[in-house]
């Protein structure tokens, strides 16, 4: 029989197994309905309270809050920021699924990996696992609204709904690529910024923009890294920069599952748009500024089966972290070596030489 000592023992481990069991139980290999994700995204505060911290920014036009998880260690210095939103478009439930795969995937190797503490030491990053969530749980009413792509505030006539969020910032708006019918999927709102969801983007991002090294918004499907800009008259300043990190995201992409994504800008590859986020990121001198076109390429579309969201998230995640970690050691690496030569110059301004340093 068991003592009272080893019966203590017994319940502590029967705890500790519970515990375990109840955090294994979310699964990030299957689509979650808002309730669920808002349910993770506390839990993930709750278990890394040392990093993890939620930030609520903004209000739907329903009435909802939107929230994003700020990641990184905490330290005296001013940080830089990386900015990944996902769920913009309704429909596109692949994205959610990925930035959730992310917030894990960062919090799992900070302690063991001795980069991904550097950059978490000098970089928050602030992920919103659903922008649009009006249309998100919209989109998981039943079968006939799956495939709703915008948010859910009325049109002028109020006999039709929704503006492509999308379409609405304040970027060449109402260019290209738009149509101002409200029952179009590409409406593009009666103004920019005239939705909750954009504006709420716009000053939080823009408020700080000079703390953001990259921007990233993931987007389904097509496997594309999209580029500024949407408009076919304009070239982003570091058009030749954006391309380069670009082609190595995808790169790093490709050895994971062997899926080619493109890279480019929009009219070059898929076609002209106006109003993006990635457009007016950009446009703010947020330097690295990529939308995600997860998979695939039609064949299931917007519908991706959950025995693809494991691959398709670990694909994008190494692609992710490429652009990350190339934002980072442009900042961090190219400052270091910049104070150094600085350093250098003063003390041979002052008269010490190699030897006196001995």
């Amino acid at each position: 029989m068991l003592n009272m000592v080893g019966l203590s023992f017994v319940a502590l481990l029967l705890t500790v197994g519970a515990s375990t069991l109840e955090r294994a139980e979310y699964d990030y290999y299957k689509y979650h309905p808002m309730d669920e994700i808002s349910s993770w995204m506390a839990q993930m505060e709750k278990d890394h309270p040392d990093v993890v911290t939620i930030v609520d920014y903004g209000k739907t036009y329903e009435n909802r809050t939107i929230s994003l998880l700020r990641i990184g260690l905490k330290t005296e210095a001013k940080k830089k920021a990386i900015w990944m939103d996902c769920g913009i478009h309704a429909r596109e439930w692949i994205a959610p699924a990925f930035c959730q795969y992310f917030v894990r995937q960062i919090l799992q190797t900070y302690k063991t990996d001795a980069k991904m503490e550097t950059m978490m030491t000098n970089m928050d990053f602030y992920v919103t696992p659903v922008l649009n969530i009006d249309g998100y749980i919209y989109s998981w009413k039943d079968s006939s609204t799956r495939l709703w792509r915008k948010n859910r505030s009325p049109g002028p006539s109020g006999d039709c709904y929704g503006t492509d969020l999308n379409r609405n910032f304040d970027a060449n708006w109402g260019t290209v690529g738009v149509s101002f019918n409200c029952s179009s999927n590409v409406y593009c709102g009666r103004g920019p910024i005239s939705e909750p969801e954009a504006q709420a983007i716009t000053y939080f991002v823009g408020s700080r923009k000079e703390d953001f090294l990259c921007f990233l918004t993931i987007h389904s499907y097509g496997q594309l890294l999209l580029v500024p800009y949407g408009h076919p008259d304009f070239t982003a300043s570091n058009y030749d920069e954006l391309m380069k990190v670009g082609r190595g995201a995808a790169e790093a992409i490709l050895k994971v599952h062997g899926k080619n994504y493109t890279v480019g800008t929009s009219p070059d590859v898929l076609y002209a748009n106006s109003g993006s986020s990635r457009d007016w990121a950009r446009m703010q001198e947020i330097p690295l500024t990529f939308t995600f076109e997860l998979r695939d390429n039609g064949t299931y579309g917007f519908k991706l089966p959950e025995n693809q969201i494991q691959p398709t998230c670990e694909e994008a995640y190494s692609g992710a972290l490429h652009i990350i970690t190339y934002a980072h050691d442009k900042t961090f690496n190219g400052a270091a070596a910049t104070a150094a030569a600085t350093l250098w110059t003063m003390l041979l301004a002052v008269g010490v030489s190699g030897a006196n340093l001995m």
